[in-house]
Parts: C-alpha cells; sequence; structure tokens
C-alpha cells in the first residue's frame, strides 16, 4: 500500500535549501514593490524599467506559469501606477516598457510551462523507475504462508520515494515461515544498498541455515561484505552504519520464535489485548556485532495460538509524532482496529497512523501482520 500525494515535509525538515528557495521566490516580488517605492520617492529619476521587465523572466526560474503569470500582472500594475502617478503617459519610454515587458512575460510563461512539462515527464520515469526497484526489492509478501495469512506495507517518509532503508521480506521454508523486518541508518541511495545486501542474505540464508541466529548472522556478514567495497558507501556509513533487525520464525506447533537486533519488539495481538514480545536479553543491531559478549545471539519463543495476530515493524510506526509531540500509540491502535482481515488492518493502521502525523512522517515505515490459522486452515477472523 502507498499513501498518494503527501503533503511536502514541513520547514523544518527542508533545511537551508528551502529557505534560500523560498526566498528566491520573493525576490520577483521584492524588485516589484522596491521600484514602487523609487518611483513615489524623489529618488524616482532613476530609470526603473528593466527592473520591471526582469521580473517575470526571474519568477520562471522558481515558479510555475501561475506564479510568473502573477509576477507579470504585478509589473503591469506597478508600471501603470507609476506612469499615472508620474504623469508620464504619451513618452516613448513608457510604452517601449510596456512591450518589454509583454514579450518577457510571454516568453518566461511558455519556458515555464515547458520546464513543468519536461519535470514532470522525468519524474513520472523516475517514479516508474522506483516502482520497478521497489517490486524487486521489497515485493509484497503472499497472502497465504503456510498456517499464516499475510499482509506487507511500506510507506517512504519522502514524498514521491517509492524505496528507502527499511525492510521486509517473509518465506515459506523447510524449517518454517521466516520473516525479517529491518531499518537501515540513514537515508538514499546508500541506505536502499544496505537493505539490498541485507535482503539478499536472508532470502538465501533462510532455506539452509536451520538456527535462526545464523540466518540473521549471514546478514550482519553480507552488510559488511558490502560496506568493504572501496566506495560503495559514505565515510559516515562506513563509521556510524548499522540495521536494527528482528527475525521471527513460525515452525511447526503454535509458536513463534524471535531473533531481535536492537529493533522494536513484535506485537501480538489475542482476545483485543496487544503483547510486546520483548527480548530476554538486549543485542545491538546489525554492524555492531563486535560488542557481543559470549554467543553470537540468543533466540525466544512465544505462544502464537490460532486466532493471535503478529505485527513486526519499524520504529516509524511508534515513533511516529503528532503536532504536540506525542508518539502514536501503536498498541491502542491495534486493540480499537475492527476484525478484519490483515489487508485490511495493515491499511486501517496506516490511515491512523497518517491522521495522526498530519499526513507529516518523518521516517519510514514497514510492516509485516501474520495472522494464524486455525488447525484445518482455516482463517480464525
Amino acid at each position: 500500500m502507498r499513501v498518494p500525494n503527501r503533503a511536502p515535509p514541513g520547514p523544518g525538515s527542508g533545511g537551508h535549501h528551502q529557505v534560500l528557495f523560498v526566498l528566491a521566490k520573493c525576490v520577483p516580488f521584492a524588485i516589484a514593490l522596491l521600484v514602487l517605492a523609487i518611483e513615489f520617492t524623489p529618488a524616482h529619476v532613476l530609470y526603473t524599467g528593466p527592473f520591471l521587465v526582469a521580473t517575470p523572466a526571474l519568477a520562471a526560474v522558481t515558479m510555475g506559469p501561475a506564479g510568473t503569470l502573477a509576477a507579470a500582472g504585478l509589473a503591469v500594475a506597478v508600471s501603470v501606477t507609476t506612469a499615472t502617478y508620474n504623469q508620464a503617459w504619451g513618452s516613448q519610454q513608457v510604452y517601449s516598457n510596456f512591450l518589454a515587458l509583454f514579450l518577457v512575460s510571454l516568453a518566461s510563461v511558455m519556458t515555464s510551462r515547458m520546464a513543468r512539462a519536461r519535470s514532470a515527464s522525468e519524474l513520472s520515469q523516475v517514479r516508474r523507475i522506483a516502482s520497478a526497484a521497489q517490486k524487486v526489492l521489497l515485493r509484497p509478501v503472499p497472502e497465504r504462508l503456510g498456517p499464516l495469512r499475510a499482509a506487507s506495507l511500506y510507506v517512504a517518509a519522502e514524498k514521491g520515494a517509492q524505496i528507502g532503508g527499511d525492510l521486509y521480506e517473509a518465506m515459506e521454508t523447510r524449517y518454517g515461515i521466516r520473516m525479517i523486518v529491518g531499518d537501515v541508518r540513514g537515508k538514499g541511495l546508500p541506505a536502499v544498498r544496505t537493505a539490498a545486501a541485507v535482503l539478499g542474505a536472508f532470502r538465501e540464508a533462510v532455506y539452509y541455515e536451520d538456527d535462526l541466529v545464523d540466518v540473521i548472522r549471514h546478514c550482519e556478514e553480507a552488510m559488511r561484505r558490502d560496506a568493504a567495497v572501496p566506495g560503495a558507501v559514505d565515510e559516515e556509513a562506513l563509521v556510524e552504519g548499522f540495521v536494527t533487525a528482528v527475525v521471527a520464525q513460525v515452525p511447526d506447533g503454535h509458536v513463534v520464535e524471535v531473533v531481535n537486533r536492537g529493533h522494536p519488539p513484535p506485537l501480538l495481538l489475542r482476545d483485543g489485548k496487544v503483547q510486546a514480545l520483548m527480548p530476554s536479553g538486549p543485542l545491538p543491531p546489525l554492524g555492531l556485532g563486535e560488542f557481543i559478549a559470549g554467543p553470537p545471539g540468543t533466540m525466544d519463543t512465544y505462544s502464537f495460538l490460532p486466532g493471535d495476530r503478529l505485527l513486526l515493524h519499524t520504529d516509524g510506526v511508534n515513533e511516529a509524532r503528532d503536532s504536540a509531540n506525542a508518539f502514536f500509540a501503536l498498541p491502542e491502535a491495534m486493540e480499537a482496529m475492527p476484525d478484519s482481515g490483515p489487508r485490511q488492518f495493515l491499511d486501517r493502521l496506516c490511515q491512523a497512523l497518517v491522521r495522526h502525523t498530519g499526513d507529516r512522517l518523518a521516517d519510514d515505515v514497514a510492516m509485516i501482520l501474520a495472522d494464524r490459522r486455525d488447525e484445518a486452515g482455516r482463517p480464525v477472523r
């Protein structure tokens, strides 16, 4: 599921580039007001015509056709006002200014329209490529996985993006159903590359490693091999890069086995109440395995009965904040959801998350939901 047409990030998330862009959009209107101020003072002896002629061209650089027309209209209004105030009608200079303003405005609007159309075409192509990449890297989990009904969801925080640093996968193997949800530290292409390395290792290891700890160890080794390639990642990611991840396995029997490497614990919904599957001992994220003292990890086992619902998620869900800086109450939201299938449940949960944040997600969101069916393989819900 995607959240279409989300609002752009707020002012705090754009940094200096966004501030500079907003200031650049104000320049044409500031020039028009400056001309008006000059013409209404003794400094009106200065020739201000070229400044007004330049305003539509400057607007076309940072604004679309509508903004360019607005700048041109303001320039015309200022020209009419100053010509009337200075009693300059009938002079050749005034009519030359109007002609130049008309020609520049026409060219600016046409240029702005062409640039907007070209940008839209390029953006559409990039989104098609990103969508194809998402289907390869983050393919939807099957609706049926052995004794489970499942669904997955991914929402990138960046407007228009299709993929980011969160990852998920669920596969049926001879050892049972194996799932992973992870979150790569960082953003952009380096995060996507690390996510691809971890997912590739997981998809291979789940078929031949009988120990879930060894599965996640392969993921960590793949991440280190990828980081060792010269130029593969930047210096900051090489020094401070890591991936939080949780791997779950549903074998024969009414249990779920979990290995958690610094990730938010899975949530189990049973009889309308949510329980966090906390690890018996904390472990560092992938990439920080040298800080593990003793065995490379531990696997915890929890009951997973028919009718139970298991949610694996990234911290983009439980750490999402509203305008009052309050966290999204994920357990309470799960308990309040009406009875439905996995896909409908995730859709409604995502809608509740978007409402909580005011449609301004600060981090990527990835989730896998799995329902345990009854002994005959029928959905309990």
